[in-house]
């Protein structure tokens, strides 16, 4: 969004953060698999579980109504 998070909103993004990456790192072939969707191709030297568990976060953010356009 076009604003800084307030406290709150920073710690729920860090907590499904934190989610994310523990479920990524008992699970890494769902991680690799998220992080080989698209077009780009992945920077092997990033951990795949943490990729993953950002990638969760950048979804929640992208799909927040503040973020939607509505018509």
């Amino acid at each position: 969004t076009a604003r800084q998070p307030v406290e709150t909103e920073t710690q729920l993004l860090l907590d499904n953060f934190n989610t994310h990456l523990v479920e990524f790192q008992r699970d890494p072939h769902s991680a690799d698999k998220l992080v080989q969707v698209g077009k780009s191709v992945r920077n092997a030297s990033l951990d795949s579980s943490e990729l993953a568990a950002w990638t969760m976060v950048a979804n929640l953010i992208l799909n927040l109504d503040e973020t939607l356009t509505k018509s």
